[in-house]
């Protein structure tokens, strides 16, 4: 019994050597050629473009009404100032960040005129010339770039001193923050 079960599994160990030693390779179609490492097709170009319209629709946020977006900042600050609490790093913070988004808002709406005229995209986002949907993604890149270098990390910044501010007004152990 013990032979059978070794040729067995000796038969078994040749045909997966076999296959083992077969190259494996893409088959593609005659007519159609594989895109070479680092082209952008169009399916890769529409799934960029989408990526971007989201990060321009989460920028928007922030842009479409500053002054509701930095009083809703500013009214838990003065709630906390009322309440005996320090907070001039958190209000240097939005002073700061409330600066750079008004520096900052030309740049956004010239990227949302990128976003509105889509050029080389349907307005599903599909493409509908390449070479155009390369340079308007090339055009949006660069304008979120230009976008978060005049930011200048101050959104950070703010959460940062959000997150020391909370650090540092902890609740007593065993209490809740309205007991304190």
């Amino acid at each position: 019994m013990k032979t059978i079960i070794q040729k067995i599994m000796m038969a078994f160990l040749a045909v997966a050597l076999a296959f083992a030693a077969i190259p494996v390779t893409s088959a593609f179609a005659a007519d159609e050629t594989p895109p070479t490492k680092g082209e952008l097709t169009d399916e890769k170009l529409t799934e960029i473009w989408l990526r971007q319209q989201k990060l321009y629709e989460r920028m928007g946020k922030a842009f479409e009404d500053i002054d509701a977006h930095i009083a809703k900042f500013q009214g838990m600050i003065d709630r906390a100032a009322e309440n005996g609490k320090d907070v001039t790093s958190l209000q240097a913070a939005l002073d700061a960040y409330e600066a750079a988004l008004l520096a900052s808002q030309p740049a956004y709406e010239e990227l949302g005129q990128t976003f509105r005229t889509h050029s080389g995209f349907d307005a599903n986002g599909n493409v509908t010339d390449s070479e155009k949907a390369k340079a308007t993604i090339k055009e949006a890149r660069d304008q979120m770039k230009a976008i978060k270098d005049s930011m200048g990390g101050t959104f950070k910044a703010l959460r940062e001193a959000v997150k020391a501010f909370r650090e540092a007004n902890k609740p007593p152990e065993g209490t809740t923050e309205r007991d304190s």
